[in-house]
């Protein structure tokens, strides 16, 4: 494993549905999201560069809440919040600010006190969200 595998951080992952999304989530029972463009804010204490490559993959186990939007997405690309990383909590609280619209309470935030890492995202916020919060583009992305 490469010292970029162990690289601590926090990300932002941009999630395509060209049409809805509908599943059983975990614990979260059924969701439904209207096609568009939705992020996900998470954090990588471990790795961040594997956990990237996985949200990132379609071949891999369901393990997390997002893993059922990433194996149904159109398109994917992450940002990373790397090497003095914005806390996952507070990405989120930049979502918002950015004019990201909270969509399922409880979703990716089961260890904290938010209502939910996963957001809509209107036109334009996208590019607020990667400003405010200094993000880079990670070097992969699935289309």
């Amino acid at each position: 494993m490469s010292s970029s595998e162990k690289r601590r951080g926090t990300y932002v992952l941009f999630l395509t549905f060209n049409s809805s999304f509908s599943s059983e989530v975990g614990s979260l029972g059924h969701i439904y999201l209207p096609p568009g463009e939705y992020c996900y804010v998470g954090s990588a204490m471990g790795g961040l560069a594997h956990r990237l490559d996985r949200h990132l993959s379609k071949d891999k186990k369901i393990r997390w809440h997002i893993d059922r939007l990433t194996m149904a997405a159109d398109h994917m690309v992450a940002f990373e919040s790397y090497p003095n990383p914005v806390p996952e909590c507070d990405l989120g609280a930049i979502a918002k600010e950015s004019g990201c619209v909270p969509v399922v309470k409880g979703f990716g935030c089961s260890d904290c006190k938010c209502f939910t890492h996963l957001f809509s995202v209107p036109e334009n916020s996208r590019s607020r969200l990667i400003k405010s919060a200094g993000l880079t583009e990670y070097g992969q992305t699935y289309v």
